[in-house]
């Protein structure tokens, strides 16, 4: 289980911080293999004409992205190597070696794992094995699931997330995902049984700005300090209410709780209960 560690209050900005004690999780000196690496590009946000289409980005540290097997497709299973940080994500990450051809991969750590467990896909209800949903028992927690068969982990990745089966209905399971949406999938998709590592990441605080900078995220300005031109929330003297019935986008649409989801979506038919609303 990660670990928080909370700084003396030398500085500022250090009163404020805490980090995870990656020492008690992660394989020590272990280093990245390079065959699984490869350079991150960014741009700022900007598209191919150079205007900012998504706000906010810019900066960051330079990143190579770990080439992560999401389909852990090997009939043998993987033997764990190592259990290290990924800055690309906020849950850990492991070096396994494919039972079935020796070649060393990446993989998504789950909570407990530890250096040398076999991880398998045969059926047997463990921690960090894959297994077809619709062989587990109601109640039982998952993560890193398929949207479609054989097509790899696309939800519940996030550090110290998981999901619950709460309905096994023959063609499809139901599962209740970490933002509360219940939602059907298919009885042949797999996913990881137990949850993601590094669960205490929702508890960090980053402390100061600079940290945020690092990971790539530019500063957020309110609309209500901004001029009426700038945005519908803008202008006033001193601390004023945005003075609208409803808060708006900065082009003008209704923001918070407006259901942005596409009617005709095929997929809307297995939603059997919408997410959370802000």
């Amino acid at each position: 289980m990660s670990q928080l560690l909370i700084y003396k209050p030398t500085t500022p900005g250090r009163r404020q911080t805490s980090v995870v004690k990656y020492s008690t999780i992660l394989t020590k000196d272990a280093r990245p293999v390079k065959k699984l690496l490869i350079r991150k590009k960014t741009n700022g946000g900007r598209n191919n004409t150079g205007k900012i289409s998504v706000r906010h980005q810019g900066g960051g540290y330079r990143n190579l992205v770990r080439l992560v097997n999401f389909k852990r497709n090997a009939v043998n299973g993987y033997k764990v190597v190592t259990i290290e940080y990924d800055p690309n994500r906020n849950a850990f990450i492991s070096l396994a070696v494919n039972l079935d051809n020796g070649k060393k991969e990446y993989i998504l750590a789950h909570k407990g794992i530890k250096e040398g467990d076999l991880l398998k896909f045969d059926g047997s209800i463990s921690d960090g094995n894959r297994i077809k949903i619709s062989e587990l028992p109601i109640g039982s927690e998952i993560c890193q699931l398929e949207l479609s068969p054989e097509k790899g982990a696309q939800v519940i990745r996030g550090a110290g997330s998981y999901g619950v089966i709460t309905a096994n209905e023959g063609k499809f399971v139901t599962v209740k995902l970490p933002s509360g949406e219940i939602r059907k999938f298919l009885a042949s998709c797999t996913a990881i049984i137990g949850r993601m590592s590094n669960e205490n990441y929702k508890n960090l605080r980053f402390g100061k700005a600079g940290r945020i900078r690092h990971m790539g995220i530019r500063p957020t300005v309110r609309g209500k300090v901004m001029n009426p031109v700038d945005h519908p929330h803008g202008g006033g003297e001193g601390s004023n209410s945005i003075g609208m019935t409803h808060p708006k986008t900065k082009w003008g649409k209704n923001a918070y709780g407006v259901k942005t989801r596409d009617k005709k979506k095929s997929s809307s038919k297995l939603i059997v209960k919408r997410r959370k609303s802000r």
